[in-house]
């Protein structure tokens, strides 16, 4: 990825999805709650997001999230499905179900706030 701090991508261990991999990879993922992170190349609030979940590596590790990344810049079909109106966004899945998503990066509480909600979805699914 020329011109990307893949940075965050390697610490979480964010696997790289497309529009023909997303679904097979979520799945692959089994009962981990899944969180998908869409950027874009030069998307400014994309790297502030991306610094700060660097700042505070094991508060973002504790949420025991299954990490995904994509560029909606390259992977366009993807945000068209997601309907995607900015980056950064995070959407939530389970089994593959899309439980939720978090818009801009608003710091580590919301995030957090973010995760509890789809957990919280988990159980009304199983």
């Amino acid at each position: 990825m020329s011109g990307v701090d893949a940075t965050a991508f390697s610490v979480f261990e964010m696997q790289e999805v497309t529009a023909e991999s997303i679904d097979g990879a979520l799945a692959s993922a089994g009962d981990a709650l899944c969180v998908v992170f869409f950027w874009g190349v030069d998307c400014f609030n994309c790297e502030i997001a991306k610094k700060a979940m660097l700042a505070q590596p094991e508060a973002i590790r504790s949420l025991g999230l299954a990490w995904f990344h994509a560029n909606v810049y390259e992977e366009r079909e993807l945000g068209r499905r997601f309907v995607l109106h900015g980056v950064p966004t995070w959407f939530f899945f389970h089994r593959g179900k899309r439980l939720g998503r978090a818009t801009g990066w608003h710091g580590l509480a919301q995030f957090a706030q973010a995760v509890d909600a789809a957990r919280a979805k988990t159980k009304t699914i199983e």
